[in-house]
C-alpha cells in the first residue's frame, strides 16, 4: 500500500490595509476613521504585493505544504494565484478588523499549522499575539507603517526564504522576540512612545530577520547636535532639502530655527520651511519643479535607512534623487549598535534597493564622518 505523506500545514494571513496610511503622512492606518481619510488622499494597497514577494521565495516549498489562508483578500487569492495548496480559513468580509485576524490566527493555531506567515504591521502582531501567543511559531512580512516589533523579515523576501527554511528543517529551533506597538494618535502629535506587549516565537534565524527598534538615548543629544552644526555648515542655498524623520534630524531644524516635525518629511530652502510633515504627493509635486537633497537619519537598533517610518519617501521620490544627493546622520553610538551590519533598504522597489545600495559617507559629528555600506 503507497504511504500517503501529509503535507505542513503553514497559517498564512494578510492585512490589506496594512501600511496604507504611510505614503500619505498618516503615521499609520489603525481605526476605520484613519483608514478612510487614508482613502480620501488617496493611499492605495501596500500589503499584497509585500505577500505576494513573500510568497515568491516560499514557492520552493509550495509542493511539501497545505497554505490555511485567509479568506480572500486575507490570504486565499494571493495563495491560490501563486500556485499553492490551499485550505480557506475563515468567512470573507466585505471590511476585514483586527477581530478576524485573531479569530483566523486562532483557528489556524488549532488546526495545527507548524508556521504562521503574516503581512502587516505592528498592529497586526499584537493581534496574532494576542490569538497566538507563544503556541506556535509566526513569521512577520513587514508591510506596515512603524514595525518596531522583532517579529519581521528584513524584507518580505527574507521572511519568505525563513519560512521555507523552517519547513525544509533547516531551522530547528524558536526564539522570543518582542511584539511592541506604539499609539498611533500620540504618534501623530509627534508624541513617540512604544510598548511593550508580550512575545511571539519566531525562527532561531537572526540574519533574516530585522531587529528591535530602540530609541536614542538621551546622552546622544551632544552628538546629534555636533551632526546639525557640520550639516548647517554645508546647506547650499537656492538648494531644496527634504529632511526626514527622527530625533537625529530634528537638532537641524532646531538650529535652523524651523518648527518641522519630529516624526514627519519636511522642506527647506533658503533657511525658510517651505512645507512641513508632507505626503509622497506633495514631496512628488515639489521634485517635479527642482532637484532636491535628502537628509535622512537610519532607525535605532535595525539601521533601516528607508522602508520603515518614512514611506512618504517612496520609490517614486527616490526615482527622482540622485544616489549622491542622499545625506546619511548617525550617531557614533548608533553605528556601534549595528556590530558591523549594514544599514538597510526595503522600499518595496528592488530596483531603487539595487541602485541606492553602496558606501556611503555618514556624517557622525561636526566634521567626523564614516564611510559605512548600505544594502537592500
Amino acid at each position: 500500500m503507497m504511504r500517503v505523506i501529509e503535507k505542513m500545514k503553514i497559517g498564512f494571513i494578510v492585512n490589506p490595509i496594512a501600511g496604507m496610511g504611510g505614503a500619505v503622512g498618516l503615521k499609520g492606518t489603525d481605526g476605520a476613521e484613519i483608514l478612510a481619510e487614508a482613502i480620501v488622499r488617496g493611499a492605495v494597497p501596500r500589503a499584497p504585493g509585500r505577500a505576494q514577494a513573500a510568497l515568491a521565495a516560499l514557492s520552493s516549498v509550495k509542493n511539501d505544504i497545505l497554505l490555511l489562508a485567509g479568506p480572500g483578500v486575507m490570504g486565499a487569492d494571493l495563495a491560490v494565484q501563486a500556485g499553492f495548496s490551499v485550505e480557506v480559513i475563515g468567512e470573507a468580509h466585505a471590511s476585514t478588523t483586527p477581530a478576524d485576524t485573531r479569530a483566523i490566527a486562532s483557528q489556524m493555531k488549532a488546526e495545527g499549522a507548524a508556521l504562521l506567515l503574516f503581512a502587516g504591521g505592528d498592529g497586526t502582531a499584537r493581534d496574532i499575539h494576542a490569538a497566538v501567543g507563544e503556541g506556535m511559531a509566526v513569521i512577520g512580512i513587514p508591510a506596515g507603517v512603524k514595525i518596531h516589533s522583532a517579529v519581521f523579515g528584513r524584507n518580505p523576501a527574507l521572511a519568505g526564504e525563513t519560512a521555507a527554511l523552517w519547513v525544509k528543517g533547516g531551522i530547528a529551533n524558536t526564539i522570543q522576540a518582542e511584539v511592541m506597538d506604539i499609539n498611533e494618535a500620540d504618534y501623530r502629535r509627534e508624541v513617540l512612545s512604544a510598548k511593550l506587549y508580550g512575545y511571539l516565537c519566531i525562527p532561531a534565524e537572526r540574519k533574516r530577520l530585522q531587529r528591535l527598534k530602540c530609541g536614542s538615548a538621551g546622552r546622544e543629544q551632544h552628538a546629534q547636535e555636533a551632526i546639525a552644526h557640520d550639516l548647517a555648515e554645508r546647506l547650499q542655498p537656492d538648494r531644496l532639502y527634504l529632511v526626514g524623520a527622527g530625533s537625529t534630524t530634528r537638532p537641524l531644524m532646531q538650529l535652523l530655527g524651523l518648527a518641522g516635525s519630529l516624526l514627519g518629511v519636511d522642506a527647506v530652502k533658503n533657511g525658510q520651511l517651505i512645507g512641513r510633515d508632507l505626503t509622497e504627493r506633495e514631496i512628488l509635486d515639489l521634485l517635479a519643479a527642482e532637484s532636491a537633497s535628502l537628509i535622512v537619519t537610519p532607525i535605532g537598533g535595525q539601521g533601516y535607512v528607508f522602508g520603515r517610518g518614512n514611506l512618504q519617501i517612496s520609490p517614486a521620490v527616490l526615482h527622482r534623487i540622485k544616489k549622491q544627493d542622499i545625506h546619511i546622520l548617525a550617531t557614533p553610538a548608533k553605528i556601534h549598535g549595528l556590530t558591523g551590519a549594514p544599514l538597510l533598504l526595503d522600499t518595496g522597489d528592488s530596483d531603487i534597493d539595487k541602485i541606492l545600495s553602496g558606501h556611503y559617507r555618514v556624517v557622525t559629528g561636526y566634521h567626523q564622518h564614516i564611510v559605512y555600506r548600505v544594502s537592500g
